[in-house]
């Protein structure tokens, strides 16, 4: 059985999913008024900044891949 998933489709995953989580601890922060939310915000944005940097290390790996010599 073939996943039908490739590197290109788990990189933008990756990409989309850190931009709304980055978009969210940033409008969930104090000053933009009171928020009655009961999500811990350090989790949120450490989440955030983990899923960044995966998505920058598949950049990195479709980078590789482009440039390494034959």
């Amino acid at each position: 059985m073939n996943f039908p998933i490739s590197f290109w489709n788990i990189s933008l995953w990756l990409a989309v999913t850190a931009l709304i989580l980055l978009a969210t601890s940033e409008l969930t922060s104090p000053y933009y008024g009171k928020t009655n939310l009961l999500i811990n915000k350090k989790r949120l944005k450490g989440a955030a900044l983990l899923l960044s940097i995966l998505f920058m290390l598949t950049v990195l790996v479709k980078i590789y891949e482009i440039i390494r010599l034959p």
